[in-house]
């Protein structure tokens, strides 16, 4: 009878545990990958801005990155003759004219990864001041159902944040005119 009566505070003990124990693990942080939602807030909301589609490969502060700024047919109404980007003042210091490039590119997802399909021959050059990049393609980009992109290989900046490109594109009608076609904002993350 006594072995009995010693028994039962361990099994009230033991009750205790499992009751409590889910309770404990549940606050127990669990590391995951994280997925960016990809949402874009635009302060002061102007119907002239468009929002472009764009994908890197590495968001993070420092480090080597691949840039993908696209041009899908929906952006474009006409041919091009000419790019214009606008850079951001932390991004130009580490742009080089040999790390830019222009292809047409098959836009990856789920299954696959995005790539260039056929590198675009084209002379690129910096403005005086380094805060645009001017592309011309050697033959006019066509209307047609392609995509194509931009592609910058940068170090990414130091400090983390959001960069706003702006593109500008030269229309390839009977009278050559600029136009502004978008802008892609550029996440660094820590």
């Amino acid at each position: 009878m006594l072995s009995k009566l010693k028994q039962f505070p361990r099994s009230k003990f033991l009750f205790k545990i499992l009751l409590i124990a889910p309770l404990i693990i549940s606050f127990y942080p669990s590391y995951t990958n994280r997925t960016n939602a990809g949402i874009e807030i635009q302060w002061e909301d102007n119907e002239d801005f468009k929002k472009l589609k764009w994908y890197q490969r590495d968001n993070t502060k420092r480090a080597r990155n691949k840039i993908f700024f696209f041009l899908r047919p929906s952006d474009r109404k006409t041919g091009l003759l000419k790019i214009s980007i606008k850079i951001p003042e932390n991004f130009s210091k580490s742009l080089k004219l040999n790390k830019i490039s222009l292809c047409k590119v098959k836009i990856g997802g789920f299954e696959e990864r995005t790539r260039c399909i056929e590198q675009i021959p084209s002379d690129v050059e910096f403005n005086e001041d380094k805060t645009k990049v001017n592309i011309f393609p050697y033959a006019s980009i066509p209307s047609s159902k392609e995509s194509y992109a931009v592609v910058f290989k940068v170090t990414n900046p130091q400090r983390a944040g959001l960069y706003q490109f702006h593109s500008f594109g030269q229309s390839s009608g009977k009278i050559p005119v600029s136009s502004y076609m978008g802008s892609w904002t550029i996440k660094i993350e820590q």
